[in-house]
């Protein structure tokens, strides 16, 4: 029955982690992750599961799964999923997207591996006009 499903691969539809504007706490600067709708047609009843895992000094960590309902997104926009620290990006950042265009289902997984979130990958991104790390 499974493989009877069609996967559509998801097109124009974008992660990105930038830095808060020159703020800070005493964790370190703020970071924030966006999602952004690349397509020229609305997305609608976008849900987004966010977790961390991976191995910090020798043992096994995981995050908490928090799962974000960010509703209906018009075309070209981007919306914020969450506040994102520094002392996180040594795991792999995980965000599991779903949503529907006219009915049908879509998801896509997006994993900013370890170390992936540095200024030597940033990038411009589109519809922010701030520099950061995108997965698309």
């Amino acid at each position: 029955m499974l493989r009877d499903i069609q996967r559509v691969a998801v097109e124009d539809i974008a992660i990105a982690v930038v830095p808060k504007d020159l703020i800070a706490d005493e964790e370190g600067p703020l970071w924030e992750v966006y999602i952004l709708n690349l397509k020229k047609y609305p997305i609608e009843n976008v849900i987004v599961a966010s977790k961390g895992y991976g191995v910090f000094n020798g043992e096994d960590v995981k995050t908490s799964t928090l799962r974000h309902y960010l509703g209906d997104m018009p075309p070209m926009s981007f919306m914020l999923i969450e506040p994102i620290q520094e002392k996180v990006f040594g795991l792999n950042n995980e965000y599991w997207l779903s949503f529907y265009i006219n009915r049908e289902i879509f998801d896509k997984k997006y994993i900013f591996l370890p170390e992936s979130i540095n200024e030597s990958y940033f990038t411009m991104i589109p519809l922010l006009e701030k520099r950061g790390v995108m997965i698309r």
